[in-house]
């Protein structure tokens, strides 16, 4: 059926593309490690991994490529805001002390959670070449039938890694208490996105 490898085509693609290190994972996996609004930093992923997907192989990507004001926008405003949160995570090394998990452990509200994890989606440019761009012009290669199937299955992938992500570091929590662990945490993040910032600055 060729509905099914479309769809499979496109999971096994999303699964290539979204598996890899990036700001919205590594913000994720820290919500799941403390436990806060971890429902609804997934959902929030998924949703938004969604609605790129259905854009980009709807045509929306071709669009953007063509805007060099539009491409200049996310690359410098994608590259500021990855180095603020790669510089604050480093501040955090030196001044955090543990992870506290459980009644005691201050807490985030719910809108704030909803605004950092769509702040680290939407305001990095790796987000839109992923999803729009990239599997927006694979996606676009298929008869338009055919379309719906492959993004589907994108989509499915996206909600499958986040919902194994974010619940699965919650069982981790206990082992990142210990200051140093969670120092670690914070030194890996800060370098990787000062490393992504610089990237999107300065790559090719």
């Amino acid at each position: 059926m060729p509905y099914v490898s479309t769809f499979f085509n496109g999971l096994a693609l999303c699964f290539g593309l979204i598996v890899a290190i990036g700001s919205q994972n590594a913000h994720v996996l820290r919500m799941g490690l403390k436990r806060e609004h971890v429902g609804l930093t997934v959902l929030a992923c998924i949703v938004i991994d969604a609605a790129l997907i259905g854009l980009g192989v709807a045509g929306v990507g071709t669009l953007v490529q063509s805007s060099p004001l539009l491409l200049g926008a996310a690359r410098w405003g994608g590259a500021a805001f990855l180095l603020w949160y790669g510089l604050r995570s480093w501040r955090a090394v030196f001044a955090s002390a543990a992870l506290t998990v459980g009644p005691a452990a201050p807490r985030i509200g719910a809108r704030q959670a909803l605004a950092s994890v769509v702040a680290l989606s939407l305001l990095n440019p790796h987000v839109y070449l992923d999803t729009v761009v990239l599997l927006g012009a694979i996606g676009g290669n298929f008869a338009p039938p055919e379309r719906p199937a492959f993004a589907l299955g994108a989509m499915s992938a996206s909600a499958l890694w986040f919902c194994a992500l974010g619940y699965g570091a919650t069982r981790l929590s206990g082992l990142f208490a210990r200051p140093a662990a969670w120092k670690w945490i914070d030194g890996i993040t800060g370098t990787m996105m000062l490393a992504l910032s610089a990237s999107v600055a300065f790559g090719s």
